[in-house]
């Protein structure tokens, strides 16, 4: 049986396609990570810190869903994935480095992706304002207003996914002009995505609060979980209603939103006021 820190989710493999821009993660490597054909996926997810005791970079001190999450993931060609994973390369092939090359190689992606998509957020936008508001859970959708991102990170207890959101909160100025567009326009899509996804949200974080925990107290011990929960969610219904753009553009379109609502107190919960 696969382990865990093998089984990745639908979200992380997306995403890893999504900003390997087809090339291998290694510096000065051009092979591409899709065949010839343009259909075969020919790239290799190799574990920066190993998935097992036997592996190279084995980190006692992980868990298998730290083990398995996209922060700790990099893409490479067969060739470059059995030259890291050699034994006798390991004092070659160290963690930093690693971590360097995944950094150095999805940073370019990462601030060019919605320059060569302009419609990407619009598409993704349109796909989440149309979920269809469950009653029940509508009532309980409150107004809320942006915190400091710092102060509700750490109310909240993030951590595997603090990088997702350090990483595309600079996507707030381009998004929140987007908004702006539509309500120009007349458009309440804006208005009823913030909504939807704190339904979700709310949907969510009710799997987690079971009688007899304080709800703060479940909502600390899994707040990785509920975002990487609500994210799979989300991605679910935009690949349903988006059949014209690629489920790696999705994925990404996804996290930016995500992190955008994040930061708007739709997702998670607001620090307490002193």
């Amino acid at each position: 049986m696969t382990s865990l820190a093998r089984q990745y989710k639908p979200t992380t493999i997306k995403r890893l396609h999504a900003l390997s821009g087809n090339q291998c993660a290694a510096p000065h490597c051009t092979k591409p990570l899709i065949a010839r054909d343009e259909i075969t996926i020919v790239s290799k997810i190799c574990h920066i810190e190993a998935a097992s005791p036997e592996g190279l970079r084995w980190n006692p001190d992980m868990d298998d869903e730290q083990r398995r999450h996209f922060d700790n993931l990099i893409l490479l060609c067969d060739e470059c994935h059995s030259m890291v994973d050699n034994k006798e390369n390991e004092a070659i092939y160290t963690v930093s480095l690693l971590k360097q090359w995944k950094r150095d190689h999805e940073a370019t992606r990462t601030y060019t992706y919605l320059n060569e998509r302009p419609s990407l957020l619009g598409t993704v936008i349109n796909a989440i304002s149309e979920i269809e508001l469950d009653a029940e859970l509508l009532s309980l959708v409150a107004h809320k207003v942006a915190f400091d991102i710092d102060d509700k990170i750490k109310y909240n207890d993030v951590r595997r996914n603090l990088p997702l959101i350090e990483e595309y909160k600079v996507f707030y100025t381009k998004i929140n002009s987007l908004y702006q567009t539509l309500e120009e326009q007349g458009s309440f899509k804006k208005e009823n995505l913030l909504r939807n996804i704190r339904m979700i949200y709310l949907k969510i974080k009710g799997h987690y609060i079971k009688d007899g925990y304080e709800p703060m107290q479940a909502i600390r011990a899994n707040a990785d979980n509920i975002i990487e929960d609500v994210q799979e969610e989300l991605l679910d219904i935009a690949y349903k209603k988006s059949t014209h753009c690629a489920e790696e553009d999705i994925a990404f379109g996804i996290s930016v939103v995500m992190v955008d609502a994040f930061m708007r107190c739709k997702i998670l919960e607001e620090p307490l006021k002193s």
